[in-house]
């Protein structure tokens, strides 16, 4: 046990010194000192309640996410119908949160059964249906979501905004937001060290649903005007400014399209011709291969250009579009067109988003709450290093060695892990500085023992630490399993509590058990003593 190679102490005292080097970017930022900028900078990440910021609470409408299932199941029944060429069936109504259609054919009702029964089928474990299948009057089938289906729609629905909005800050350059989901249709988002959230507000409230759909030529404009649309289509107002007006609609395809999903990539840029800010988009493989069908099959003809439910403009197509690639125009700025080619970079929210809740925390708070915590934390660590220094006289100098390049650890695994620090955390951190020495008051205490019961001075601390290591290490596992829970259920300030706890448990242990080991081994082979005052 008190056999310490020349490597091992290399070893020890490189993880020491290299998690300490890193905790310096950090304490010479607390301090107001300049960090050269030649050198490698980690730093901790305040938390919105030390560093202040915005706090945005966006909801879904769970009833959208129903009718987007409405639409897509129409467009797959008509072409799984499509493909058996064998059905044939009337207009498909998707009134009163169902899905229904009459076949022309009563004989082919089974034939229509087998082919949309696999549509139905949900993906869970539990094998439940996503839809029910009746038959009314022998040729008209009416599918109806089961709540089960919908309940799944909506959480994969917001799993995939939570995300969408994660990538859209992260694009803005914004560090360590906190983003997380509460209750079935809302999202938390806090972005500290952000003082005004009105870019943040806008980009969030885009949808960014980017459709190409075929314009219906053979409308008539009086009816587009009143609302009015033909069997198949779908009246579709212009964005503010696009078609050089204010006002006006234009009737499209509802279905056939190409969807935004398809894109690979999205970029500000200009137009060489207009010299005005347009949005380069690039379809992948798949997308690019039926938008190149899309615009071959119908050269001379419009197509509407949608975001969001808006036409932004309708060009004709003069000849196929090949290669994947497109521009969209409108009335655009250069930061429009930035946030624009930001939202469809990071993908479409499968759901709108709306702010309910918005809040703005002033630095001020969060400066007074890191001065008590610095205080609250040299007042803790100088009371544990008196009282070390006092009962255990060397041994409890070495615990306080540790103590010091322990929370100097904490800080640089920290910074290292780009963690952000929370009031909560401040508040585990002084925590750790109190379990931190617990280790070495159990190693001393036991060498105490058997110092009692006669054995000599080597042989005293070697099964002190050998003996209290196994409760000190079985002590802290289940400190590690307690914090590992809170980080995996908690949210917001528990988790920066567990995160600094984790961490701070297993420097701990390292200073407490292995440094003093070998600090106490190197001491006994140089000095030999005889007696130890402990």
């Amino acid at each position: 046990m008190l056999d310490f190679p020349r490597w091992k102490q290399l070893w020890f005292w490189f993880i020491a010194l290299s998690a300490c080097a890193a905790a310096l970017p950090s304490i010479c930022s607390v301090a107001g000192l300049p960090w050269p900028s030649a050198l490698p900078a980690p730093k901790i990440s305040l938390g919105l309640d030390l560093a202040g910021g915005s706090h945005l609470l966006l909801e879904a409408n769970p009833a959208q996410v129903a009718s987007q299932r409405l639409e897509a199941m129409e467009e797959r029944v008509r072409s799984k119908l499509r493909q058996t060429g064998k059905v044939r069936i009337g207009d498909i109504s998707n009134r009163d949160g169902a899905l229904s259609f009459m076949v022309e054919d009563p004989t082919q009702i089974d034939a229509a059964r087998e082919a949309i029964l696999p549509l139905t089928n949900g993906v869970k474990l539990t094998g439940a249906r996503d839809w029910d299948i009746k038959v009314v009057d022998g040729t008209r089938f009416v599918l109806t979501p089961t709540k089960e289906g919908i309940d799944q729609a909506i959480a994969e629905a917001m799993d995939t905004a939570t995300e969408v909005v994660r990538k859209r800050i992260d694009a803005l350059g914004t560090r360590e937001p906190t983003i997380i989901r509460q209750g079935q249709d809302r999202i938390v988002v806090q972005v500290p060290g952000l003082k005004d959230p009105t870019a943040l507000k806008e980009l969030l409230g885009k949808t960014a649903k980017l459709e190409f759909k075929l314009v219906d030529t053979t409308a008539l404009a009086s009816d587009v005007a009143r609302g009015i649309a033909p069997p198949g289509d779908e009246i579709v107002p212009f964005a503010a400014g696009a078609n050089g007006a204010q006002a006006g609609a234009l009737a499209v395809k509802r279905l056939g399209g190409i969807k935004g999903d398809r894109l690979t990539d999205a970029k500000a840029s200009q137009d060489s011709r207009s010299n005005q800010p347009v949005v380069s988009i690039t379809f992948d493989q798949d997308g690019g291969a039926r938008f190149a069908k899309l615009t071959t099959e119908n050269v001379n003809h419009p197509f509407a250009i949608i975001l969001d439910g808006k036409v932004l403009s309708a060009p004709n197509i003069n000849e196929p579009i090949l290669g994947g690639q497109a521009q969209i125009s409108g009335s655009f700025t250069t930061e429009s067109a930035t946030q624009l080619a930001i939202s469809l970079r990071s993908g479409a929210l499968p759901v709108d988003l709306k702010v309910v809740e918005e809040r703005t925390v002033g630095p001020d708070l969060g400066a007074d709450s890191i001065r008590k915590g610095m205080v609250a934390m040299a007042v803790g660590t100088l009371l544990v290093v008196l009282f070390m220094g006092v009962t255990y006289g060397r041994f409890g100098l070495y615990a306080n060695a540790a103590v010091i390049i322990n929370v100097l650890m904490i800080l640089g695994v920290m910074a290292v892990m780009n963690t952000t620090l929370t009031l909560p955390g401040i508040a585990g951190f002084v925590l750790t500085i109190g379990a931190a020495v617990d280790a070495n008051v159990l190693i001393n205490e036991r060498i105490r023992e058997e110092r009692k019961r006669g054995r000599r001075v080597f042989q005293a601390v070697e099964l002190g630490y050998k003996e209290a290591s196994r409760t000190i290490f079985d002590a802290n596992i289940t400190h590690i399993i307690a914090a590992v829970l809170m980080f995996e259920f908690g949210s917001g300030p528990v988790k920066g509590f567990a995160v600094v706890l984790m961490i701070g448990i297993v420097t701990s242990v390292f200073t407490a058990v292995a440094l003093t080991r070998m600090w106490v081994a190197g001491w006994l082979r140089r000095a030999r003593p005889t007696e130890i005052v402990i």
